[in-house]
């Protein structure tokens, strides 16, 4: 780390928890170490399947399913030089615990779906989750579904408690058509494609001697 004191501070990524309804802060995950490199796919929502509808051709039914995967490593070592106790005592079980609660119901539904079923309700609608908002920087803030976690551990201390590991998370935009325009995740999504619209805006365009040709037409 530079000692210089006007270096920039380094943004981390990571993950803010809202109350889907209320909109209320309920936990921020932050990256200890931000990922190398992060995939990104989009695939396009069109009208139709089949081919020769001239109607058809040039529409979009909606925002097209974005999907984000991106590997992130966690390391107790340096709070261990320092003496954490939470690390001395536990490793990175609290931080490991932290990201495998995002794809866990809560133990406290659990318990009362099983007791609404024990009073033979037919069907009992789940509880709902944390609205999850993938932030990797100021300028790409997402509501997301995490689709898939993977923890590698590599190293553990004497007591077998995980000290490095390894997260592949792969995350899917949550759009408008998943959670509602009006909804606070749909606002949410709408301000991150208003980004992406300004940052296109200032795109330079190249012209028609670019790319050898005089016009299209």
């Amino acid at each position: 780390m530079s000692g210089y004191p006007r270096s920039p501070k380094l943004l981390r990524g990571g993950l803010v928890l809202l109350d889907p309804v209320s909109g209320n802060v309920l936990r921020i995950i932050g990256l200890q170490y931000n990922p190398d490199s992060m995939t990104r796919s989009l695939q396009i929502k069109g009208i139709g399947g089949e081919s020769g509808d001239r109607s058809e051709a040039l529409r979009l039914k909606g925002p097209p399913a974005e999907t984000i995967k991106l590997e992130a490593e966690i390391d107790a070592s340096d709070a261990l030089e320092a003496g954490q106790v939470s690390s001395t005592l536990n490793g990175l079980h609290p931080q490991i615990a932290a990201i495998e609660a995002l794809v866990h119901p809560a133990s406290g539904d659990l318990f009362a779906a099983n007791a609404i079923a024990a009073t033979g309700s037919l069907e009992i609608a789940p509880a709902l989750a944390p609205l999850s908002v993938f932030v990797f920087g100021p300028n790409r803030i997402a509501p997301v579904r995490i689709t898939e976690l993977s923890i590698t551990e590599e190293a553990f201390d004497v007591s077998l408690n995980p000290i490095r590991a390894k997260l592949s998370l792969g995350l899917r935009v949550l759009s408008i058509d998943d959670i509602g325009f009006d909804s606070k995740g749909g606002g949410l999504f709408m301000s991150y494609l208003l980004s992406k619209e300004r940052f296109a805006a200032q795109a330079i365009g190249a012209d028609f001697r670019a790319l050898g040709i005089p016009g299209v037409f």
